[in-house]
């Protein structure tokens, strides 16, 4: 696999050592899922997804792509819970850079930080729709 930038961000404040070294594992957790390239994502663009339970443990279980909000809760779900090999089984490139200026929004702060730091084309792409 290919390395991917470092960048930790900004770290907040008056975290203990213990604090400190439980979030760059929470990092490196996320990093480790990374493909090599978003051309490596080939998932489904339309239709309805089904999910195994180690993705959607918590919640919904089928997404209809032709639903915004279905669809946007399957991305979210897939960045957050999704491992190496489920990444380009579900997720398109395609449909990821159209969705990340309001899906970077959705994630949490480490996940937005480590893909956009792993894959420049996603930040440029929130700054070109400002």
């Amino acid at each position: 696999m290919a390395s991917h930038p470092q960048h930790t961000g900004p770290e907040p404040r008056n975290l203990s050592g213990a604090d400190a070294d439980d979030l760059a594992l929470y990092r490196e957790k996320f990093r480790r899922r990374l493909p090599d390239s978003l051309d490596e994502l080939h998932g489904p663009t339309d239709g309805v997804v089904e999910l195994p339970l180690h993705l959607a443990w918590s919640g919904m279980t089928s997404y209809d792509l032709g639903k915004p909000r279905q669809r946007m809760g399957l991305y979210r779900t897939v960045l957050h819970e999704g491992l190496l090999d489920d990444l380009p089984r579900y997720l398109d490139r395609d449909l990821l850079l159209q969705l990340w200026p309001v899906l970077r929004t959705l994630v949490g702060r480490t996940v937005r930080t480590v893909w956009e730091d792993a894959f420049p084309e996603l930040a440029a792409r929130t700054r070109a729709a400002a």
